[in-house]
């Protein structure tokens, strides 16, 4: 099992020690002596007042993060969680992506989504009921430009002709792309474009807010199942898939009444399903807990498979 978390400004207003280039680096660098895989940044270039005071949080540009977390890292992989692909042009996407990639030396993943703060999208200035064709027009964008010279490209809302960018990422054939999404359109994206699937726990109150479906472990399955199908049907290896999810057994790692062989039994039932990642939650309260979070957790979990 593969493990990446989010760096955690779970709140508004965060902590301000979480987001200067020191704090950012030493979460980077302990995670990585930790024996973590993964980190990454969400991606809310613009979000309300309204949304942020009903739970909402606050986000730096997950570009520039992991660009500066390439910098001081050598091995932990680069996943946002996840990039909002609506919001940008998908020829910018994979600019910023190939540079990425190529300067961390293939440590970047596309992991992308369709998005739903309408609010947010108004102030980008994006067609919010555009939001799904325009993400399927930008993942064929996207690996387009990353494989062919002279790229031509005429969709609805995207038209290229004999466009060419250099350099490309170092990763063959290009990097991971990882769709996420709860829902059974999201699974058909993954099957058509997609290298992983990133669905997540969805009680009914959280899947109406972030418009997407219910899901919890049951569901997590037969999500599993339908997307192997799918696989199947397009000719694809669903062994060659990625699937990241959060455990919910044993408690949020540096909460007091965190369970570790709870949690270690939870991993174990999420790869039997086929998980292959999992997204940790960690605290997001202060840098020392924070840190002293990822040092245990490494030890009680990461060690301890």
């Amino acid at each position: 099992m593969y493990f990446t978390f989010t760096h955690p400004m779970h709140k508004h207003p965060y902590n301000p020690e979480l987001v200067t280039g020191s704090g950012i680096g030493a979460v980077a660098v302990a995670a990585e002596a930790a024996g973590m895989n993964g980190i990454g940044f969400t991606d809310h270039p613009a979000p309300s007042q309204r949304w942020l005071d009903s739970g909402g949080h606050d986000a730096v540009d997950p570009f520039v993060a992991m660009g500066f977390v390439a910098s001081q890292t050598q091995t932990l992989r680069l996943i946002p969680n996840l990039i909002v692909l609506p919001y940008r042009n998908p020829f910018v996407v994979a600019k910023s992506a190939a540079t990425l990639d190529r300067l961390s030396d293939g440590r970047f993943t596309l992991s992308v989504g369709v998005g739903y703060l309408r609010r947010e999208f108004d102030a980008l200035g994006v067609d919010f009921d555009e939001r799904a064709h325009l993400f399927e027009e930008a993942l064929e964008v996207i690996r387009g430009i990353w494989s062919s010279d002279e790229y031509s490209y005429p969709g609805r809302h995207f038209t290229a002709s004999g466009i060419t960018s250099h350099p490309r990422p170092v990763t063959k054939p290009h990097p991971p792309i990882w769709i996420g999404g709860n829902s059974a359109a999201a699974r058909a994206r993954v099957a058509r474009h997609g290298n992983g699937w990133s669905p997540f726990p969805a009680p009914p109150a959280l899947a109406q807010a972030a418009r997407t479906s219910v899901l919890d472990t049951t569901g997590l399955r037969a999500g599993i199942d339908d997307l192997r199908r799918r696989l199947d049907n397009m000719g694809r290896d669903s062994t060659d898939i990625d699937i990241s999810f959060r455990n919910v057994a044993g408690g949020n790692p540096g909460d007091a009444d965190f369970n570790a062989d709870a949690y270690l039994s939870g991993l174990e039932d999420l790869a039997a399903l086929g998980v292959t990642w999992v997204q940790v939650d960690l605290p997001g309260d202060g840098l020392t807990h924070l840190l002293d979070t990822i040092e245990s957790f490494g030890q009680s979990v990461i060690q301890a498979q």
